[in-house]
């Protein structure tokens, strides 16, 4: 079974949206740079970028996310983002009226059964869990074995929480990854068992 690693960008004082649930600048180092991130042509890093987050990417299996989010994109059109074979959605809501059966989506009730549902789709790959309100509550089920962030020098004051709203104490490893890039600082934690 793959590890299960939650990620985003965040700000520095620690948000991955604004109150508007919009990013700002968090993803600005994501299509400022001159290295093609994917085929897509739209994303482009700097090379020291490239060469930490192209990696990960290529081993993750199934992202999971809230319907918060899966709402905000819209479902991403039926395609999953990053070219994921496979996105697990967490709701306690049915799949959208009209939805293709046939989408490589999974509606699933609760955060373990969805981190178990992703697993089993990933096989030996990653299993990615967004940060926030479900990364949250992933993490304080002990479900969570690496944390991984892209720090954007910017402060929001208020937003989206890259934690959620985790209220307990949980002790990660000193980082295993601090790398300094374009407008963005990547960084990799195991998390403490």
């Amino acid at each position: 079974m793959g590890k299960v690693v939650m990620y985003s960008s965040v700000s520095v004082d620690g948000f991955v949206a604004d109150e508007n649930d919009q990013p700002g600048p968090l993803f600005d180092w994501l299509t400022s740079g001159d290295v093609a991130l994917d085929e897509s042509g739209v994303l482009k890093v700097s090379r020291a970028s490239y060469d930490y987050i192209r990696p990960y990417w290529d081993q993750i299996g199934v992202t999971v996310v809230g319907r918060h989010v899966f709402d905000l994109t819209d479902g991403w059109d039926g395609k999953p983002p990053g070219g994921m074979d496979h996105l697990v959605v967490v709701t306690h809501r049915p799949a959208p009226d009209g939805w293709d059966p046939d989408a490589p989506f999974h509606f699933v009730d609760g955060i373990e059964a969805a981190v178990a549902k992703a697993q089993e789709l990933a096989g030996d790959r990653l299993v990615e869990v967004a940060a926030g309100d479900v990364g949250g509550q992933v993490l304080a089920a002990g479900l969570v074995d690496e944390v991984r962030m892209d720090v954007v020098p910017v402060i929001f004051g208020a937003g989206k929480r890259y934690f959620g709203s985790v209220h307990a104490q949980h002790l990660l490893e000193d980082p295993d990854v601090v790398l300094q890039s374009d407008r963005v600082l990547h960084l990799r934690y195991q998390v403490r068992h």
